[in-house]
């Protein structure tokens, strides 16, 4: 028997190696077709990308024709390079450059040399094609924007560079990807699947037609459409009222976190990021540091949020019974704590919650902080049983939404204040600006919006979406998944009794609209900037927070205007126009439109580009003593640029 096992061994090994062989040569035609490949010429059809629609059915985003010319280097043979150039309106030089791109990136494979020509330029190239041996058109598509608004919604489609190439094997040189926004979370999806043809080719580099028939070619499938949550008209008029103006603006439908806006100011018409002319375009959107267009202010600026946050505040005290709605605390101008004094503007007297938040006491406030603080054995543990509260409204953290970019913002705990008093002896008086927005507390436009959703739902909502249907796909399932806060529904009710108060006879008593029913909050956070290394205080941000109507509420929204002042004097006037706009399809207050569509901010902008240039000067003058003449001239011309220009504030 062991004399017959190492022969058995031996014939068993030697068939199962000729049944391979017999398969790799004979049945599987994949082999015979990659060891050809010489011979053989890959074709690529490029689909359409998925369209993309708003809530209502508006086409955003269609596609139209582009035409890319491509290149193989080795195949180039008796090239009129002075022809070739005239025709594309190039230079030598540029050929050379372009043909040495190529060249570093495969001799043998094709790469884009010309890109995204238009149909004049296409039919003038088609025309001469067969006489450039090397160089042949691919039909591609690129973005055509029927909506000239949402920029930072949609994000715009880029060459996949190098490093994507090397991740992701489905892209190769010249290949278009979808890069922030929905074109990039949705990219799979909107892309659709390439085509790809096998062409053969006899020895003197003639295409025969298709290798085996066809056998191995596929067919391009076009992307799969979209539908988004934007209110496209909605979004359009945001973008309006925001012009001239520097902040964000995000409206949330409460019962399903779709996002039914997502402004950001200043931004810019989609349109220009398409075509040959798209990489200037960029560049120039990209290195505007002053007005920052590129800069989604919506999702990823981290703002102290002021009065709205005394919301919260009442909430966790409440909850923690520290306060219930007969609970009275005496405003004096404002609140004392230590040596220092929170100014209020609510005309003072006794406040109770009610009222409280009517008038933004910031008196009753302050005394709600520190009594939920100093509730607990320590500030510590206090302030991380109040952290742990705010945390279920979704502050501190990713949203988790469906846009590739965002800020976590900031939530202080007891680790925080460790840092900030490594000897301790911290104690609920340190840190009590944080009862109104301001302190350690940051928080992004999206999150106050969510904020609010939260509030209008009695103590829940929906991680807020861009996504509202997919062809053939369902959206994730956490967009269908509640979250309940630590914070009992039965506290919610006096609450939004006090935010319909500020319309009634509070803060935003003017602000009204005949026929809704609005609950909201004013805001104003103080605004610094860093000039130098000093600390320079600017004109406040205004802010407003709301959701309406007040029983069984449509839209959550929330406003941030850098610069803007109080709360009420532009923020405010915005919010209701938005509502009105979104509840009732027009506006019945026309004044009020057309003061905030005039209104423009860019005297405050100018003012701290005055004071940064200011600045610059006196240092640049000081360090440059040899050459003052020259040094005045230089910042001379920057100042009288730079005050033509949007800037960018710092807050802390």
């Amino acid at each position: 028997m062991r004399k017959l096992l190492l022969p058995g061994m031996i014939i068993v090994s030697a068939i199962l190696i000729i049944a391979r062989l017999f398969y790799l040569q004979i049945i599987d035609e994949e082999l015979k077709l990659k060891s050809e490949n010489i011979s053989i010429k890959i074709k690529y059809e490029y689909p359409e990308r998925g369209y993309i629609y708003d809530r209502n059915g508006e086409l955003l985003v269609a596609n139209q024709p582009s035409y890319d010319i491509m290149v193989v280097p080795r195949e180039i043979k008796n090239l009129d390079t002075l022809e070739f150039c005239k025709l594309l309106s190039i230079t030598k030089e540029d050929f050379s450059k372009r043909l040495e791109k190529a060249v570093v990136y495969s001799p043998l494979l094709p790469s884009v040399f010309m890109g995204q020509l238009n149909k004049m330029e296409y039919a003038a190239f088609q025309e001469k094609e067969r006489k450039f041996d090397g160089f042949y058109i691919q039909k591609r598509s690129l973005r055509d924007y029927q909506f000239h608004n949402g920029a930072n919604i949609f994000g715009f489609i880029t060459e996949a560079n190098e490093a994507i190439i090397k991740k992701n094997p489905y892209y190769k040189s010249g290949d278009l990807l979808g890069k922030q926004g929905v074109e990039e979370m949705y990219e799979e999806i909107l892309r659709g699947q390439k085509g790809v043809k096998h062409i053969q080719r006899d020895r003197f580099n003639r295409e025969m037609g298709s290798f085996k028939e066809g056998k191995f070619d596929t067919i391009a499938i076009q992307g799969k459409d979209i539908t988004l949550t934007i209110d496209s008209k909605l979004q359009e008029y945001g973008e309006l009222l925001m012009k001239n103006k520097r902040g964000g603006i995000i409206a949330i439908e409460p019962k399903t976190g779709e996002i039914l806006c997502l402004v950001t100011a200043p931004t810019y018409d989609p349109a220009i990021l398409v075509g040959r002319q798209r990489s200037r375009n960029y560049t120039k959107l990209y290195n505007d540091s002053l007005a920052k267009p590129l800069y989604d202010r919506g999702l990823l600026a981290e703002y102290p949020p002021g009065s709205p946050f005394k919301i919260l505040t009442a909430l966790v005290g409440l909850q923690e019974k520290v306060i219930d709605t007969s609970t009275a605390f005496t405003c004096r101008g404002g609140f004392s704590y230590g040596r220092r004094f929170m100014r209020c503007h609510c005309g003072g007297g006794v406040r109770k919650l009610h009222m409280g938040i009517a008038k933004s006491c910031n008196a009753y406030f302050g005394n709600t902080y520190m009594r939920t603080i100093d509730h607990f054995k320590t500030p510590s543990i206090g302030v991380d049983a109040w952290s742990d509260h705010l945390k279920t409204f979704g502050l501190g953290q990713f949203m988790g939404y469906d846009l590739p970019t965002g800020r976590r913002g900031n939530l202080p705990t007891s680790k925080t204040y460790e840092r900030i008093y490594p000897n301790g002896g911290w104690r609920s008086t340190a840190i009590v600006s944080n009862s109104i927005g301001q302190g350690e507390v940051l928080m992004t436009p999206i999150q106050l919006a969510n904020m609010m959703a939260t509030i209008a739902n009695r103590g829940y909502y929906y991680t807020p979406h861009i996504i509202k249907k997919m062809k053939g796909e369902q959206i994730d399932e956490k967009f269908r998944t509640k979250h309940v806060t630590s914070i009992d529904p039965k506290h919610y009710k006096p609450v939004i009794e006090g935010l319909a108060e500020v319309f009634k006879t509070g803060t935003a008593y003017f602000l009204g609209v005949e026929g809704i029913e609005i609950c909201g909050k004013t805001g104003t956070a103080e605004n610094f900037a860093r000039i130098n290394g000093k600390k320079v205080q600017l004109e406040d941000h205004s802010i407003f927070v709301a959701f309406a109507p007040k029983e069984n509420p449509k839209i959550a929204i929330a406003v941030f205007v850098e610069n803007g002042g109080y709360g009420a004097t532009i923020a405010g006037p915005i919010t209701s126009l938005m509502i009105e706009k979104y509840l009732k399809g027009k506006i019945t207050n026309k004044y009020r439109e057309e003061n905030i569509i005039n209104r423009s901010l860019q005297h405050e902008y100018n003012k701290f580009t005055r004071k940064y240039i200011d600045s610059m000067y006196k240092v640049k003058l000081r360090k440059d003593s040899t050459d003052r003449v020259k040094a005045k001239k230089k910042l001379d011309s920057i100042k009288k640029a730079g005050v033509q220009t949007n800037t960018q504030t710092t807050t802390n």
